[in-house]
């Protein structure tokens, strides 16, 4: 049994090819004798004993790395469950895990699936699409030098008329919704897979994909979800809350050979949650949880569209969401034709944008990029024999990305950039953010009718309040993520101009003067202590002003100070600099300084102590010079602000808060703090809101093994 390496490739027919066999050497996994022989001399077959491949834990499938154990004791590991089928061979072996914590015994599943006798041609990725792929390194190239490429991941599609622009394929994409998922979510599950019939068709296939129900025992005994030939959509019955979209490719060519798509059954509780947090202020069916089932089924089929776009070969692409305005997402013919983004593989779930009255869709839908993306990976290039024969006609397809924003694409490269977020909508986020904490205000009133039932305790508002505060949260962060932003365009050379471009520095202005209003202030209606005293008898200050702390934390932090030290140094003065945003900041955080007898409230203190943590750190801490130097400029104008301030204020709290301030600045200043560095924060553990990665959508490269003779 060995071990196949198909990252190194060359086209070369000469000493090249030998070359890279000699150094790319297959080495043996594991050797096995034979124990018979068919009996057909003409078709030579060989029974060997593989038994301690699946009891053994063999480095080449080893999972003892999950366990945390150091290895697997062989005596006391069996082989639970075995199933054949024509391409793939199903084991489930019991390992007794070997750990310093004592023996720990683990289920453990292995495939092994048959590749096509004859590949598929791959084709190459393109950085301005998103699709999963398969990377190797090509010798021989006319460039000279070593080239990586990857194929994408895409299912083998072929049309049965190859001369017709739209053609049914050959074989078809087929979902079977197995056999346990509850009967009520069926029709929707399909059609989330079926959602994508008419992005095939801008590809060139007619019925390219269809989702059917399992067959039942009675009519199909033999058929099993297990099979690799079949793609199947399962039910888990689990707490998980979570959906995800596996996929099997071929290692030689990114074929996709089989999907399984995986709903844990607390997707329910979810998705719920999260629709009742975005769309409850304006969709009146929401405003009672739990929410109706046809309401449910129509989030079901979002959350399964989503991942058949994974199992298609799609990534995320959050740049979908920078493109439609405020205005347009409050349309209800614009949202029902272009949905609430360019693409359902973003995580732009449902419209917090609209508000009551507009009467607009409010739950994602496939958008232009879905149907772009699969155009360019799946459309036949006719006269193409070779994967380098279609780069000029794909590029032409690309190229319509320069003059259409809505087919960009773009996801975890560049953390600078505020148009590639996640759970948001609209491209202005100051603006979306505005809108968005209007219904967030609305939905609070609501929030102790809408999760409570006579005789229930209050642990599920306790949750959803939760829930609130974290979209609250993100949607300031959406417009933190302005500041000190750049853009990125990933223009190829001939197709647009410059890649990198700074967010305008009005939009700039905007968006912290925005979060000095909205962020650092406490919003009353989720500090209502008709919420707060159901649900904690303490810690209640800490939960509402720890947003607002976190906000100052990222605001203020080393990385988005040093690129807009960076922006100032090529733009100037049409810069937005660290220095205003300094000033920014400070006059809002201390803006009771100003009134005529101030007044801090509990909340602001927390605030205004969490600036001088914070401003502690760029004074003493990693900061680089001009951060420092204007620190502690900012904090000398402040300490003035303060003196005059205190004989004005009657309130105690407020006076001693005051001066004890300016006794910190005065530490801080000679570096006699003593101070941790600010703290970083974990959103989940102060709000308790659930994860928002909704999948996992692992693409399973085989590992490729050859077993010889």
């Amino acid at each position: 049994m060995r071990d196949v390496d198909y990252s190194n490739r060359t086209d070369a027919k000469d000493g090249l090819l030998r070359a890279l066999k000699l150094n790319n050497m297959e080495p043996i996994l594991e050797s096995f004798g034979v124990e018979a022989e068919g009996p057909d001399e003409k078709k030579k077959s060989v029974v060997i004993d593989v038994t301690r491949l699946f009891t053994s834990d063999p480095q080449a499938l080893s999972v003892k790395a999950l366990f945390g154990a150091g290895g697997v004791d062989p005596s006391k590991s069996f082989v639970d469950k075995i199933t054949a089928f024509p391409e793939n061979i199903e084991t489930r072996s019991q390992l007794s895990f070997i750990s310093p914590r004592g023996a720990a015994i683990g289920m453990v599943h292995y495939s092994l699936v048959l590749l096509p006798e004859t590949p598929m041609m791959g084709r190459y990725r393109d950085s301005r699409i998103g699709f999963f792929a398969t990377p190797f390194s090509i010798y021989g190239r006319p460039e000279g030098r070593v080239i990586d490429k990857s194929f994408i991941s895409r299912f083998r599609l072929e049309k049965e008329d190859p001369s017709a622009a739209v053609s049914p394929p050959k074989k078809q994409i087929v979902y079977y919704v197995s056999r346990e998922v509850p009967d009520k979510w069926r029709k929707y599950i399909k059609m989330g897979v079926e959602d994508w019939t008419g992005a095939f068709e801008q590809a060139g296939f007619k019925n390219a994909i269809v989702a059917k129900d399992a067959p039942s025992e009675k009519e199909d005994p033999k058929w099993d979800p297990e099979d690799v030939r079949n793609s199947v959509i399962r039910w888990v019955p689990s707490p998980v809350a979570n959906a995800m979209g596996p996929s099997v490719q071929d290692p030689r060519s990114g074929e996709t050979l089989s999907a399984h798509i995986i709903v844990w059954h607390n997707i329910l509780d979810l998705v719920q949650s999260w629709y009742f947090v975005q769309a409850s202020a304006v969709d009146q069916s929401a405003q009672k949880l739990p929410l109706p089932d046809e309401l449910v089924g129509k989030l079901i089929r979002y959350v399964v569209c989503h991942e058949v776009g994974h199992t298609l070969g799609l990534e995320h692409n959050f740049k979908a969401s920078a493109w439609y305005s405020a205005k347009e997402l409050r349309d209800k013919d614009f949202v029902s034709k272009y949905g609430l983004s360019a693409s359902i593989m973003d995580y732009s779930r449902f419209n917090y944008i609209a508000q009551p009255g507009d009467d607009v869709p409010m739950i994602g839908k496939i958008g232009p990029y879905d149907m772009f993306a699969i155009e360019w990976g799946y459309k036949p290039v006719p006269y193409a024999n070779s994967p380098d024969d279609e780069v000029r006609e794909l590029d032409r397809i690309a190229a319509r990305q320069v003059t259409n924003p809505y087919l960009r694409f773009g996801n975890y490269l560049y953390p600078q950039d505020p148009t590639t977020q996640s759970e948001d909508i609209g491209a202005d986020a100051e603006e979306a953010g505005r809108f968005g904490i209007a219904n967030i205000r609305r939905i609070a009133k609501n929030l102790i009718p809408a999760t409570s039932n006579f005789g229930d305790d209050y642990s599920y508002l306790k949750e959803i309040y939760g829930e609130l505060l974290g979209q609250r949260q993100l949607e300031l962060f959406h417009v933190a993520k302005n500041v000190g932003g750049i853009i990125e365009t990933d223009y190829h050379a001939g197709r647009g101009r410059e890649v990198f471009k700074p967010v305008d520095a009005e939009k700039q202005r905007r968006c912290v003067r925005f979060l000095v209003e909205e962020g650092f202030r406490l919003q009353p209606e989720l500090a209502d202590p008709a919420i707060l005293n159901r649900i904690s008898p303490e810690g209640l200050v800490n939960q509402v002003s720890g947003g607002a702390n976190m906000l100052m934390t990222t605001l203020l932090s080393d990385g988005r100070t040093r690129r807009m030290f960076d922006i100032e140094a090529q733009y100037g003065k049409a810069a937005y600099t660290v220095d205003e945003m300094l000033d920014d900041i400070t006059s809002g955080v201390w803006s009771e300084l100003g009134t005529a007898s101030p007044k801090v409230d509990i909340y602001r203190r927390a605030t205004q102590r969490q600036y001088l943590s914070v401003m502690d750190g760029k004074v003493n801490g990693s900061a680089t010079s001009d951060v420092r130097l204007l620190a502690k400029e900012t904090l000398r104008a402040l300490a003035k602000r303060i003196d005059k301030a205190l004989p004005k204020t009657t309130d105690r709290m407020t006076s001693l808060h005051l001066a004890d301030s300016r006794k910190e600045i005065e530490k801080i200043m000679n570096g006699k703090t003593n101070k941790p560095a600010a703290p970083s924060f974990d959103l989940s553990a102060l709000f308790g809101f659930k994860d928002r990665d909704i999948c996992g959508c692992d693409h399973v490269k085989l590992n490729p093994f050859k077993i010889e003779d």
